[in-house]
């Protein structure tokens, strides 16, 4: 059979974590490799949005008329994807267990494009995780979905080096590339059945725990290897905020001063924007004060001076 005669639902917005934009490179290529996409799956109720804030995968359904389906919305999921008679399912950060009725009704199940060398970081957060892990590499793994999260036999894994500067838009954009090609290539063996599948080692699994709103506030005790990790982690969100002084702000950009002086929370402004950690002291390189456009730290200083001194 040919590619325009597999057709596919696809699951997720292909936003790989949260707080970051996609190209949806997964979908687009899906598309221009000849498949046919039944429908999209999103996670949330964007069927008649079409907001800036919306996934960005939204333009493209309009774009090729793919009706858009939500577990939220009435009407009956699993008897509506039924009806699309797909033979698989693909699936890019969708952000909820999928039943195993609705995994079941494609002949080929579901295809999972994961951010992460599984069985290492299971989960919803694997690149915030290597981040704030400090890892020194990564990767992508097409893997089976099953019932049990990020579970399911593996059919290909590569692997990317990590330099430890990478933002968390960055390695989003870098895994998203590197699993739409890797999809493109895993797919048609697997529809053929010509694929072969490698079973993750479970003693070696590692699970990722969720991040939520509280722990973007900076704590001035840690060392700042690992605040400036997650300057990096949270950006786009939770973000990493504190005070400096009476001011409040985001921290943007920011790198690690060895051998400080400077106790943790403590403020030098005589060569830059320095705040001393639990061990070391960060250089404040670009932030966002509450209300106001992301600045330099020169920038900063010289407008607030008065309030961080």
């Amino acid at each position: 059979m040919t590619n325009q005669s597999k057709k596919i639902v696809f699951f997720g917005n292909e936003r790989l974590a949260t707080g970051v934009r996609s190209s949806t490179p997964t979908l687009i290529k899906l598309i221009e490799n000849g498949y046919e996409i039944s429908a999209l799956v999103l996670n949330q109720r964007f069927v008649h949005s079409r907001s800036d804030r919306d996934p960005e995968i939204i333009k493209i359904a309009a774009r090729y008329d793919i009706p858009i389906l939500s577990p939220d919305i009435p009407g009956g999921l699993i008897e509506k994807l039924s009806n699309t008679r797909a033979d698989i399912g693909v699936l890019v950060a969708f952000g909820r267990i999928v039943p195993k009725g609705l995994i079941d009704l494609f002949p080929y199940g579901i295809i999972n494009v994961h951010p992460s060398l599984l069985p290492k970081h299971r989960g919803s957060t694997p690149i915030e995780s290597v981040i704030l892990s400090g890892d020194a590499q990564t990767g992508v793994s097409i893997m089976q979905l099953a019932e049990t999260m990020d579970s399911g036999p593996v059919f290909s894994q590569r692997v990317i080096e990590l330099t430890g500067k990478e933002s968390k838009q960055e390695l989003s954009d870098a895994l998203s590339e590197l699993g739409s090609t890797m999809i493109i290539e895993v797919l048609p063996k697997v529809l053929e059945g010509t694929s072969t599948q490698n079973e993750q080692n479970e003693s070696e699994a590692t699970f990722d725990k969720l991040i939520n709103k509280a722990d973007g506030e900076v704590n001035w005790s840690k060392s700042a290897i690992q605040i400036e990790r997650e300057i990096r982690a949270f950006a786009g969100w939770p973000k990493s905020y504190t005070k400096l002084g009476d001011v409040k702000l985001v921290i943007i950009k920011a790198n690690v001063v060895e051998n400080s002086s400077l106790s943790s929370g403590e403020i030098d402004i005589t060569d830059g924007l320095l705040v001393g950690c639990g061990q070391n002291a960060l250089r404040i390189h670009e932030l966002k004060p509450a209300g106001k456009n992301n600045m330099d730290a020169s920038a900063f200083i010289a407008g607030y001076r008065n309030r961080i001194t």
